[in-house]
């Protein structure tokens, strides 16, 4: 059984960063032990669910004392496969793609972007961020020999389907897709899809009953 599964609900799945945050911020103060009704205080949660997600982890809570933070840490970690890089390869170095190769929190949780591709040869052969920009179409062999898993797609939504085929066929088996469209892909192949027009709906919905308020 996967971890998905296990836990039952993406949504799960997205609450435990929050919770290691929030963790990573007690652990600061010197605090080593927490309660899930603390956690669930904190972060606006029902505490019956946050006992749940933390179980997801394999780690459990003692009775009436709670959970050793550094242990829950290294659980939650460990479960989302934080607590080791995996290389990726990003496509597309327009504004989204270089902003995503200078972000360095990935590294904190598992991603290393280590080598870039566009089409555009006003791009390839440059460094951005200290990552190589290389022509995609040698993106398949380099993914072949470099056992690359990983991808991230940020180009333009028509040009978007033929960059995960080329990911897929050099073996690529995740993929972050950051372009406006939804993508074909084989089964047994992971495509998460970000749709940030999305994100912005519901923030310009809430905004505008804010201000109708």
């Amino acid at each position: 059984m996967d971890k998905i599964q296990r836990v039952g609900s993406l949504a799960s799945v997205k609450r435990l960063p929050a919770y290691l945050r929030l963790l990573m911020q007690i652990k600061e103060v010197g605090r080593d032990i927490v309660s899930s009704n603390y956690i669930a205080e904190k972060l606006k949660l029902d505490a019956i669910q946050v006992r749940k997600d933390l179980a997801t982890t394999g780690i459990e809570g003692k009775p009436k004392v709670g959970y050793q933070v550094s242990a829950l840490i290294n659980a939650i970690e460990s479960f989302l496969g934080w607590d080791s890089n995996r290389e990726a390869f990003l496509v597309g170095v327009g504004n989204l793609g270089s902003a995503l190769l200078g972000y360095e929190g990935f590294e904190a949780h598992g991603m290393k972007i280590i080598a870039a591709f566009d089409t555009d040869e006003g791009k390839i052969g440059r460094q951005i961020h200290g990552k190589n920009v290389l022509p995609l179409d040698k993106l398949t062999d380099l993914a072949r020999r470099m056992n690359i898993k990983m991808g991230i797609i940020t180009v333009t939504a028509d040009q978007a389907q033929h960059v995960a085929n080329v990911m897929v066929a050099g073996g690529i088996e995740a993929i972050w897709n950051f372009a406006p469209v939804s993508l074909e892909v084989p089964e047994g192949i992971i495509a998460q899809n970000e749709d940030l027009s999305s994100g912005l709906a519901v923030l310009s919905v809430k905004t505008v009953r804010l201000l109708d308020s």
